[in-house]
């Protein structure tokens, strides 16, 4: 069987150089498909059952973060469902990685991918829950839907204009599938009635809840960007309908119900830690900021063995912070508790797992557990 390699799915992105020789695949991680970022990858192998075939990525050295392919393993899946870590080296140019696939199609990843129609499954669960509501904001440069999941406990006592506004954005970066991984099982612990946390905290707040941020870029296989080329992590200050709807209609919403805690969840390629990022740098940033800051991370830590604070990107210097950034816009303009979530493209080093690396199962997980630490501060958010 001729070797075949197939893009044709949701955020399928690879750029094919050689398949003469099995041993020596030759590939090009390819660009956003409007910016020069390029990290992203995902594609189906065919026809390769019982070779010995190498992967090699010709242009690893020249992507936007060399650096995460140092310790980094590919992610393989024979059936999109179950997916394990690869033999993966990189010589500072060139990434190969080594598998004898078992069946006539592999599919690689640079991340456990998060497709649209899980996210659809995900926003059509919260709406059949009886405790979500789902809204439609408006849509994105090629015509998605930008949707927001709405999710409280209607019949507690608490009047609503009390309820703590407790915000959960993800996947500005669509690459970055971890974060809509995380959101889900955000999401699911919300919604599970049975579950003391989620029952508490729906009595006492509202979430508002975007598990994708950037459904054209997702599809689209881009790394960073959106269908236009905007990096959406960097439009917060002033959003446009023509350049970044997407962040122009969350803010919108944000602004219309406000803000008391915002999460925003990311990946990170270089570091192998779960870490959060804070608004230190913001001209806003007070000692009440800062104590929530410390509460909420000292029970996370406390409750979930992945979530660290010794490794990070450090401090950023008083008012020095860059005002385009979500974290610290929303906590600027809001003064209130904001965070930047990021997650391992490779695995946690602190706890580390041979077969899957940092991965979706995981990710969500993570998610589940930032309900403790949320539930830590909410009463004193206001």
């Amino acid at each position: 069987m001729t070797l075949h390699i197939s893009t044709s799915f949701d955020s399928g992105a690879i750029e094919v150089v050689s398949l003469a020789d099995p041993g020596n695949i030759q590939l090009n991680i390819r660009k956003d498909n409007a910016s020069e970022f390029a990290q992203w990858f995902h594609f189906s192998l065919q026809g390769a059952a019982g070779l010995a075939v190498t992967l090699n990525f010709l242009n690893a050295g020249q992507c936007a973060y060399p650096k995460g392919w140092e310790g980094y393993r590919i992610n393989a899946s024979y059936d999109r469902q179950h997916w394990f870590r690869i033999d993966t080296r990189f010589d500072g140019q060139v990434m190969s990685a080594k598998l004898t696939p078992e069946t006539q199609q592999v599919y690689f990843a640079c991340f456990e991918p998060y497709s649209h129609e899980r996210h659809l499954d995900l926003v059509g669960s919260a709406a059949a829950s009886g405790l979500g509501e789902v809204q439609h904001l408006g849509q994105t440069l090629e015509g998605r839907d930008m949707t927001l999941l709405q999710i409280t406990d209607t019949h507690s006592a608490s009047p609503a204009g009390q309820k703590r506004n407790i915000w959960l954005i993800a996947r500005q970066h669509p690459g970055e599938a971890m974060a809509e991984w995380f959101a889900q099982g955000f999401v699911e612990r919300l919604l599970d009635g049975d579950d003391p946390v989620a029952r508490v905290l729906l009595a006492q707040c509202v979430f508002y809840v975007v598990p994708n941020m950037n459904p054209d870029g997702a599809v689209r296989g881009n790394l960073r960007t959106n269908a236009g080329g905007a990096n959406l992590n960097r439009e917060w200050a002033a959003p446009s309908p023509e350049k970044s709807p997407e962040v122009f209609l969350v803010r919108q919403k944000m602004l219309e119900v406000g803000v008391d805690l915002n999460l925003d969840a990311h990946g990170d390629e270089g570091l192998p830690y779960n870490f959060v990022v804070g608004t230190e740098g913001t001209a806003g940033y007070s000692p009440r900021i800062e104590a929530l800051e410390g509460i909420f991370k000292s029970s996370w830590q406390a409750t979930c063995p992945d979530f660290q604070t010794a490794h990070g990107y450090g401090r950023t210097a008083s008012g020095a912070a860059n005002p385009t950034l979500a974290t610290n816009w929303v906590g600027q303009q809001f003064n209130c508790l904001a965070f930047t979530i990021e997650m391992p493209f490779k695995d946690n080093a602190d706890l580390p797992d041979a077969v899957v690396g940092w991965n979706g199962e995981r990710s969500k997980r993570l998610g589940a557990s930032v309900l403790l630490p949320i539930l830590a501060v909410a009463g004193q958010l206001r």
